[in-house]
């Protein structure tokens, strides 16, 4: 499986896409694959802030319930109201009509602790033990 080239990966499974001090958030399909189907999305609200490596949501799936990890530090600017009705668009387009919450970052030295999408394919093949 490739990964979008354009934007930057933790090793929790979430992606971020930057415009200029606006960061996108999502998962990716790996996590989304890894959770199964998922049943329901928690995500925190508009004005709340998120610290990177910190909890912005819960997920669940009929496997599991886990926490959505940010990949950077701001203020929530937006949230994806569409994903809490259909769920299922994450299924098949996590990283557009599937972004979560829009973040403005407040440090943009943080996008130096994210890995770019060969890094994050490298981390993905080994934790499927391909590698």
């Amino acid at each position: 499986m490739s990964y979008p080239d354009d934007l930057l990966y933790t090793r929790d499974h979430t992606w971020a896409r930057v415009d200029d001090t606006t960061v996108t958030i999502g998962i990716t399909d790996f996590a989304q694959e890894s959770l199964g189907e998922i049943i329901s999305i928690d995500l925190y609200p508009l004005d709340s802030s998120v610290k990177q490596g910190e909890p912005f949501g819960i997920i669940e799936s009929d496997k599991t319930t886990a926490e959505l990890i940010s990949p950077v530090s701001g203020d929530i600017i937006s949230v994806n109201e569409d994903i809490f009705d259909d769920v299922g668009v994450l299924e098949c387009d996590v990283y557009d009509a599937g972004w979560m919450i829009a973040v403005e970052i407040q440090d943009l030295g943080e996008l130096d602790n994210l890995l770019d999408c060969d890094d994050y394919e490298e981390l993905v093949d080994q934790a499927e033990g391909r590698r």
